[in-house]
């Protein structure tokens, strides 16, 4: 009997050629916008070397910078009508530029019929491009719409370095439509910075176009 003859070894299989893509295929859009805004631009390049003047600052990075900016809207009547929280989420979200979330009840209270961990306002949290651009719209386009406007207090800061702003009302944003408002609502809104005090906090505000009240 002849001998068996070892087996071949199997030549490796080539990989399949990747199909072209097809020339209608959508690509994928970049997130966020392209190029910086004109705040970021101007605190990079005017902002910087002013408080590097003014406060004798020896290293760049301890320049204060804006940090994050939150908008908190409270809705106490949204207790007794639930869908008045739709409408200040989509407000919200339209001055924005982002999504909010909503604020629930930290605890019970029984004289306003509040119980816990119920929904009671809507609050979003601005960073990077979103925070200078809504810091732009609020300093060069809101806040000149506001009736008889001559400048925000300069007594608003928490000792750290914050600045919280109250606004009465929503329609001083363009991106409301008065027609469509149901009722006027307003919002406070706080800008956290890196600057270890008021005055650092003040001037860097000042410079970006805060209009302090003389």
């Amino acid at each position: 009997m002849s001998k068996k003859e070892p087996k071949k070894a199997k030549a490796p299989k080539e990989a399949p050629e990747a199909a072209p893509k097809e020339a209608g295929a959508k690509k994928a859009k970049p997130k966020g916008p392209q190029e910086p805004s004109r705040l970021r631009t101007r605190y990079t390049k005017e902002v910087v070397p002013a408080l590097i003047k003014h406060f004798n600052y020896k290293n760049v990075m301890a320049v204060p910078k804006l940090e994050k900016i939150v908008i908190n809207m409270g809705l106490g009547e949204a207790i007794a009508n639930a869908k008045i929280l739709d409408v200040a989420t989509d407000e919200l979200g339209r001055i924005a530029g982002q999504r909010p979330v909503v604020t629930r009840a930290k605890k019970s209270i029984a004289n306003f019929k509040l119980r816990q961990n119920m929904p009671i306002g809507a609050a979003v949290t601005l960073r990077g491009e979103r925070m200078f651009e809504f810091f732009d719209r609020l300093t060069s386009v809101a806040l000149p719409r506001v009736r008889d406007f001559r400048g925000v207090s300069t007594k608003s800061f928490d000792g750290r370095g914050n600045y919280t702003l109250g606004l009465r009302d929503q329609l001083v944003f363009p991106e409301i439509d008065y027609a469509k408002v149901d009722k006027v609502r307003g919002m406070n809104v706080t800008i956290v910075t890196t600057a270890r005090s008021d005055d650092e906090a003040r001037e860097l505000l000042k410079q970006l176009g805060m209009p302090f009240r003389q």
